[in-house]
Parts: structure tokens; C-alpha cells; sequence
């Protein structure tokens, strides 16, 4: 795959997964399954391998997962609250444990201690004196959310340690993690509970116990039969620390935590693997909803000190479940048209129950996926579940065919607006490149304020929802129609509030030419391929006079590209965006050369990495365009220099392996023949 397409696949992993861990990790409602979220973590994890200068902080995979909620106050944990690496078999884990084995040869003889991958909240609970005084959500696994007054309505949880008639003291301080869930059994009678009392009931434990622990009421969150399992000692003050993970549940347990029964020790790796297999054959014994068996270093000095990768730490990773099968019938096919313009099939099913959950709707991928497999309308089909959210359709049983199924044919049309959808050779996806499609209207929006495009201050997400659902904006050129009038008869809006966001927006009318083509989203052009558009065109209208071979000219731009360009611009509605901001005065013209400086970097390419003393990531890009250099994001044999400022991250590494020159801001100044910025 060329690397343009497979960096543009890249970018919307991350942004699909950052998507998911937001709906999981932040909304308590997940939208696929554990299965689909790990395949496209694990091609993400390709990619990056691939080119390790396409990796950024804000990765998935070099970050922990999740968010906080604005709703709670923000706690920060006294330590990492880090979450696992995912195996799927057996021969996952025994490579696992080669990859560490090389690490360190003390793991041979550190064994090993398995526990129940618990399918509920993680909670970090904190005691000073022995009085519990602080209780948390994982959050973003640095910070979380204050739920403490939650926390202890839930009996499991000891609210003074040592309890009972245990000897011994309390440490001067004790951050512990565990895990929240409700027991199936009790899931069960609460929903009985419910429907004989004629309300709402609940689809899953888990999505139940998270959102029974992230309400605003406590006396909510103690009518829930919500438990708690403790494994982990965070951050400990006044006390040593167990060395083992084995002597840790002891010590907890002695303290008065509830600590799982089912936990085993295994002296070697082969022992070790026999009891996971044992493990996955025996899934249902557990009383809560389990999805896989966790797998520790019972040493757990030398787990810390074989670090960790990425978001996951090196001694431990979660052997996963295999996902549940049934089948049920195909009712129909349906489209829903996604906030990026991807058109997405959904199964239409005959309800069916899996795993405790009825399920009435699943996936099925993308249109070739339903072509590849012959799903017809009318089949009896192969569900898979995992991870109780959004299962997917595998395919068709052939042998239960009837005769009267029918063949499905994509949509020609978007569902949502009506106009035509495209579809280039070599892609999946189906996209409606609609600027006004209602249905991406506020994911248009969101990018066409963003920093990296018109950068108008204090509209965020929020604000763009509000403007949307108030009826303001029906696409992005609205916005420069927006009055003062308009926006104080919203809620929250004051007249300071409103002056300000109208002065963004008015600031933005003068953005360059390279802002404004990466504000509107054509698919496949982002900030560094604007930006040669916007070196390469006067204006809007002399780009949208370009042909596919024209645009191919141009480094970078494939045949796929250069014809989402050229379509883009043919759209009747795109086309009544441009003239609606070429009236609002939203139409910047190439800059004729300003002064002799300009041009000092012409035919040059530079990759910036790291802070510069007097310039912003965007400020140095914008600096180097306008003197003829191009700025790119990874680094490669084509890369002139890489300009590094502070904290350089792998980049820098990177260019010294290829032997790429390295200038500091001082250099690059006298490079361009200037002494100050």
C-alpha cells in the first residue's frame, strides 16, 4: 500500500479509536465489540511499526484509554493506572513471555499468578491512617474522576483498614486499584426488580455498574447491588511494598479488602499455559462477567523494572475470552452515514439473545465485506459477540438458505442527503462527500474550527453541538453569518461570551489560503498536502479549475486523491459553501513573494520536532512555508533537515539513523538568511 494511503489509514484509526475509547471509557455506552476495538488496535500497532516516525503523543497506543467526564472533579492519581497488553491464544501469551524472557532472564524463574479479567470499572481507592478518604475512576489513567461519595455506599469497600480482628496497622498511606462490577446473579434480580416495577431495565453488568458509580445522587448509586475486587497496590507510604504479586493479595486480604478466591500460582510457563487453557475451557464458574484471565510476573520488582511499552506494562498481560456465536435471521440491511462520510451497512436482526444480552443489531464492516461473504437479505446468519457491546455479522449459513433470500446493492445515494456517494478502486469505504450532509455536519464543523485549520478560539465542541441543534449553522459558511442577536438567545451565552467567539470568528476571515483548504476536509488532504496546494493554486477557484492529471503532478497526490479533489469540487452544495464564504470575505489569495527573504527556502524540506524558543508548532510551519520550504511530518530520505527544538521525541532519532542534518532555531534562522524570527 502506498504510503499515503496507509498514513491515511493511520490517521483515521487513531481517530476511530480515540472515538470508541470516549464512548467506552467516558459515556459508559459502548458502540462495537471488544473483538472489533483490538483488531483495529493491532493494525494500528502494524502501521506504526511500519514507520515509526508517523508516531505521535496523542497515539492510542502511547497513551492510557479514556477521558474525564466534565461532570466530576478531576483527581490525580498518585501513579500510573495503566491498562493491559491483549493476548488471543495461548501461543500469544507463550510469546509474551519470550519477548520478556530476552528482556530479563530472572523472569524464568519469577513464576506466575493468574486472576479473573473482571469486566467492570476500574477504581482506585485511597486510605491515609487507615480511613478511606478518596475514591477515583481510572480516567485517562493519570487522572480520574471523584466518586468517593459513591464509592462508599458500596459495602465491599472497607472504610477503615485493618477491619475485623486482624493484627497489624494501617500504612501511613495506601492507594490500592480494584475493580467494581455486579455479581450476574444480582444483575438478575435487579432487572426482575425492575420490570415487575414497570421501569427501565439494564442490558449488561458492566455498562450497569459503571454507570451506577458515575451518578450524580450516591443514594442512586446504593440502590445498585454494586461489589468490588481489590489486586494492586499503587502508591504506598509507611509500610514496604509485598515483592511478590501472591504475598500482595495476602496482604491485602489480611487488611480487610475483598480480593478474588480464584487466583493461582504457577511455579513455570508451562504450568502456567495448562492452567490457562483449563481457564478458557471453564469460563462460566466465575459469579461475575469475566472476558479473559489476567497474567502477572508474580515478582513484582522485576515486573516494575522491565518497564513498560507503550501504555502496557511488560510483567502482565490479559489472555482474552474467545467471543460467543449464535445465529439468528437477517431481517434487512440498513446504512448509516458516519460523521466522517463513511457510509457504514448494518444487519437487521430477529432479536436473539447472547450472552445475557438481546441483541437486535450488528455490523457488517463495509459494503465488500457484505459482497465478500454473499450475506443476503433473509439469511440465517453467524453473530459474534464479544465484550457485551455491538456484535458483528461473521456470514451466512449457506445450508439454511431457502431460496428466497435476496442480494443486497450499496446505496448510489447518501441516506442522509441525497446526494451521490463515491467509491475509488483499492478502497473499502463508501463516502457521501457532502460539506452540508446533515449527518456530518457537526464533525465538519469541529474540524473547521480546529487549531490546525481556521483556528477559531473558544469554539469547541460544545459550542458547535449548541449552534447545530439551535438551527444557526446548516454548514461551515454559516458561521460567518452568525450575529450577536443570534447567539444571546443561547443558553450560557453572555454578552462578553458572545463578543468574544464572534471576534474568533471574524478573526478567522484572514487565515491563509492553506488553512481554509484543510478546514474544508477534502477527503485525503490534510495540513502538509494544503499546503503545497495552497504554493501550487491562487486561490479556491483556480484549485477547483484543476484536472486529475494536473494534481498529479504534484508530489503526493495519487490518482485516488486528485479525484477526491476534483469531486469534491464538482458537488453542486461544496460549491455553494465556497461562494457563501468568498461573499462573507472568507477567500485568501496566495501572498505574491513580500520581501527578499522569501524564497531563501525554496526546494527544501523540513520535519520540526520539539518546542522552538519563539515560535508554535504552527507558527514555525507557516514561517517555513512563506519563505518556499515545505514542511512535512515524518521523516525520510527526502527530509532536507529536521529542526529540533526541546524535548525531541523519535524523530530526532530517526534522522540521525538516516544522517539527515539537524538544525536548531538559531540554525534555521541563518539558514533562511535572517537573525531574528
Amino acid at each position: 500500500m502506498p504510503d499515503d494511503l496507509l498514513f491515511q489509514e493511520l490517521t483515521k484509526l487513531k481517530e476511530q479509536i480515540h472515538f470508541h475509547n470516549y464512548r467506552y471509557h467516558v459515556l459508559d455506552a459502548p458502540i462495537i465489540s471488544d473483538a472489533e476495538y483490538d483488531k483495529m488496535t493491532i493494525r494500528l500497532r502494524e502501521i506504526e511499526a511500519q514507520h515509526p516516525e508517523w508516531v505521535t503523543p496523542d497515539s492510542p497506543t502511547r497513551r492510557m484509554m479514556g477521558q474525564v467526564a466534565d461532570k466530576f472533579t478531576k483527581v490525580q492519581h498518585p501513579g500510573a493506572i495503566l491498562s493491559l497488553a491483549n493476548a488471543f491464544n495461548v501461543e500469544d501469551v507463550r510469546a509474551w513471555y519470550e519477548r520478556i524472557l530476552k528482556l530479563d532472564s530472572r523472569v524464568a524463574a519469577s513464576g506466575f499468578v493468574l486472576e479473573p479479567k473482571i469486566d467492570g470499572l476500574s477504581v482506585v481507592l485511597h486510605y491515609r491512617d487507615g480511613l478511606f478518604s478518596l475514591g477515583a475512576t481510572r480516567g485517562d489513567g493519570e487522572i480520574g474522576e471523584d466518586i468517593t461519595a459513591n464509592l462508599r455506599t458500596v459495602k465491599a469497600i472497607p472504610l477503615r483498614i485493618p477491619v475485623g480482628g486482624e493484627s497489624g496497622t494501617a500504612p501511613a498511606y495506601l492507594a490500592v486499584r480494584g475493580e467494581a462490577f455486579i455479581n450476574i446473579k444480582d444483575f438478575e434480580t435487579l432487572n426482575q426488580r425492575l420490570e415487575e416495577a414497570g421501569e427501565k431495565t439494564y442490558l449488561n453488568p458492566r455498562n450497569t455498574a459503571a454507570g451506577s458509580l458515575r451518578q450524580l445522587d450516591p443514594a442512586i448509586t446504593a440502590r445498585r447491588p454494586l461489589t468490588l475486587l481489590v489486586y494492586q497496590v499503587v502508591s504506598i507510604e509507611g509500610a514496604t511494598s509485598p515483592a511478590t504479586q501472591w504475598e500482595l493479595l495476602a496482604t491485602l486480604r489480611k487488611l480487610g479488602f475483598p480480593v478474588t478466591p480464584d487466583a493461582e500460582l504457577y511455579p513455570d510457563l508451562e504450568s502456567m499455559l495448562k492452567a490457562c487453557e483449563r481457564w478458557l475451557q471453564d469460563r462460566d464458574r466465575f459469579p461475575f462477567e469475566v472476558d479473559g484471565v489476567v497474567i502477572k510476573l508474580n515478582d513484582l520488582r522485576l515486573a516494575e523494572e522491565l518497564g513498560v511499552v507503550g501504555k502496557d506494562p511488560r510483567g502482565a498481560i490479559a489472555l482474552k475470552f474467545p467471543a460467543r456465536e449464535v445465529t439468528t435471521k437477517l431481517l434487512n440491511i440498513g446504512v448509516n452515514v458516519g460523521r466522517t462520510g463513511v457510509l457504514t451497512p448494518y444487519a437487521m436482526l430477529e432479536p436473539v439473545e447472547v450472552g445475557g444480552v438481546v441483541v437486535k443489531q450488528a455490523t457488517l464492516h463495509n459494503f465488500d465485506y457484505i459482497a465478500e461473504k454473499d450475506i443476503r437479505i433473509g439469511d440465517r446468519v453467524l453473530l459474534k459477540r464479544a465484550g457485551d457491546v455491538i456484535p458483528y455479522v461473521i456470514g451466512p449459513v449457506v445450508d439454511a438458505r431457502s431460496g428466497s433470500e435476496t442480494s443486497f446493492t450499496p446505496p448510489k445515494t447518501c441516506p442522509a442527503c441525497g446526494q451521490e456517494v463515491e467509491h475509488y478502486e483499492g478502497e473499502v469505504a463508501w463516502y457521501c462527500v457532502n460539506a452540508a450532509c446533515p449527518a456530518q455536519l457537526i464533525r465538519n464543523l469541529e474540524h473547521f474550527v480546529s487549531r490546525g485549520a481556521m483556528d477559531i478560539v473558544g469554539m469547541g465542541i460544545k459550542i458547535v453541538e449548541q449552534l447545530v441543534e439551535a438551527g444557526l449553522l446548516h454548514d461551515v459558511a454559516d458561521l460567518y453569518q452568525l450575529k450577536m442577536e443570534d447567539l444571546l438567545k443561547l443558553e450560557g451565552f453572555a454578552g462578553k461570551k458572545a463578543e468574544n467567539l464572534l471576534d474568533a470568528i471574524d478573526a478567522s476571515r484572514t487565515r491563509p489560503l492553506a488553512r481554509l483548504i484543510t478546514a474544508l476536509g477534502i477527503r485525503g488532504v490534510g495540513e502538509v498536502m494544503a499546503a503545497d496546494l495552497a504554493v501550487a493554486y491562487q486561490d479556491m477557484d483556480h484549485l477547483g479549475k484543476a484536472t486529475p492529471l494536473e494534481l498529479q503532478m504534484m508530489d503526493g497526490v495519487g490518482p485516488n486523491i486528485a479525484m477526491a479533489i476534483v469531486d469534491w469540487f464538482s458537488r453542486p452544495a461544496n460549491q455553494t459553501i465556497l461562494q457563501k464564504l468568498k461573499q462573507s470575505g472568507v477567500w485568501p489569495v496566495k501572498p505574491a513573494p513580500a520581501s527578499a527573504a522569501e524564497g531563501k527556502l525554496s526546494g527544501l524540506t523540513f520535519v520540526v520536532t520539539g518546542t522552538l524558543p519563539d515560535f508554535s508548532r504552527d507558527g514555525i510551519k507557516e514561517w517555513i512555508q512563506a519563505r518556499g520550504g515545505k514542511v512535512t511530518d515524518s521523516v525520510s530520505k527526502n527530509t532536507s533537515y529536521l529542526v529540533a527544538g526541546e524535548s525531541a521525541g523519535s524523530k530526532l532519532d530517526r534522522a540521525r539513523a538516516l544522517g539527515i542534518p539537524i538544525l536548531d532555531q538559531a540554525g534555521l534562522l541563518a539558514l533562511a538568511g535572517e537573525q531574528d524570527a
